[in-house]
């Protein structure tokens, strides 16, 4: 009969990451998202410049 892999039990370690890693990412979203904003804002001014 076949072995499953469940029937296996290795122990496998997990590492752990540095949340310092994820802080570029955040800010990089952050930048990203306020970039975003600022542009439809501008863009809505402009919109509304026009009437």
């Amino acid at each position: 009969m076949a072995k499953t892999e469940l029937s296996n039990k290795t122990e496998t370690k997990t590492e752990v990451e540095d949340s310092s890693s994820l802080k570029g990412t955040l800010t990089s979203v952050f930048l990203l998202g306020l970039f975003l904003v600022i542009t439809w804002v501008g863009v809505y001014s402009l919109f509304l410049s026009r009437f």
